[in-house]
């Protein structure tokens, strides 16, 4: 579905000569965009890649943005009014616009030059999912631009992921066992933190923000691993629920100091790790990238087990959609 749409895309834009690569949307569609950014920070010798949010990235409009910028936008639903004014801003300046969403025949598609439409995140197939679609997108980009991208990018890209599936069936049972206790134990909690880094920010940002303040209206913060020690590690306390997430990526390092201090001052650390997923299938270059597939999955895993506790619907909004912002 998506790997057909991607080569297409990828088809009409050979040629062209980017010196810039702009990820562009809101919320948890931004999150999306973050391993996408990882992976041409550690593949990409010419190009440079930016996460911006939609309406910021008009009002900062980037002095590099123009001819030789591709800029790929997410919308879920293809109607986010910021990111279609993000791609109209785009196409004004004279970059090549490549959209992705759920629905098609919508205005971000229709402000856009591309578009590739994905599959529901609830029953898709990773390669099919808006995660999958970045992935592949993000790859050919770079094997048409950097001579210097690992030879395999794209098309091994697009061989592992049609591998995931299996794995991640198996986290999904590996860590149904500590969802069930985490969504038991904090559902009471009206502050529970997120800590990660690299790609798997993303999936942090995603359960904070998503899932636990807009879905279940908890408090909640996404920590950068980094920026951890810089301030926000004072507020860790033994009662304090920590949602941890260990990916496989460079950044790892980061990852595994703040385990060992909230381990050190917190008694309720819910460690997710990749080096424990069976990744049996999924070559050794790409499983580096691949943790974010597989967290985000389990993470709804997790935000589902704790909206059943509290009785209190993912789907319920106070504001969104309901009155005039």
């Amino acid at each position: 579905m998506v790997t057909n749409q991607v080569r297409a895309v990828l088809e009409k834009i050979k040629g062209r000569d980017f010196n810039r690569i702009y990820f562009i949307a809101c919320g948890g569609s931004s999150a999306l965009m973050y391993p996408s950014k990882y992976l041409v920070d550690r593949e990409a010798e010419k190009m440079a890649g930016e996460v911006y949010n939609s309406n910021e990235f008009i009002h900062r409009n980037p002095a590099a943005l123009g001819k030789r910028s591709v800029v790929i936008l997410c919308s879920q639903e293809g109607k986010t009014p910021e990111t279609v004014a993000a791609a109209k801003f785009a196409s004004e300046n004279g970059a090549t616009t490549i959209a992705i969403a759920m629905t098609d025949n919508t205005p971000l598609e229709n402000e856009s030059e591309f578009f590739v439409k994905y599959g529901y995140y609830e029953t898709a197939a990773p390669i099919n999912t808006s995660y999958g679609a970045m992935y592949q997108l993000t790859a050919g980009i770079l094997q048409q631009q950097e001579e210097a991208a690992y030879h395999d990018l794209f098309e091994g890209m697009i061989r592992n992921l049609d591998n995931l599936d299996t794995v991640v069936d198996k986290a999904m049972i590996q860590f149904e066992s500590m969802a069930n206790f985490f969504a038991s134990d904090c559902k009471d909690d009206k502050v529970i933190y997120s800590l990660a880094s690299g790609s798997n920010y993303s999936q942090a940002y995603v359960f904070s923000n998503c899932y636990l303040m807009e879905m279940q209206w908890i408090n909640s913060i996404s920590i950068h691993a980094g920026e951890f020690f810089h301030g926000p590690f004072e507020i860790i306390e033994k009662d304090k629920p920590v949602v941890i997430l260990l990916g496989l990526d460079s950044t790892r390092p980061m990852e595994e100091r703040a385990l060992d201090f909230v381990n050190r001052y917190s008694d309720r650390v819910f460690a997710l790790d990749a080096e424990t997923v069976d990744f049996s299938g999924v070559d050794e270059p790409f499983r580096r990238i691949f943790s974010p597939l597989v967290f985000n999955p389990v993470l709804r895993m997790f935000s589902k087990a704790i909206a059943k506790e509290r009785d209190h619907s993912l789907d319920i909004r106070r504001y969104m959609h309901i009155v005039e912002y």
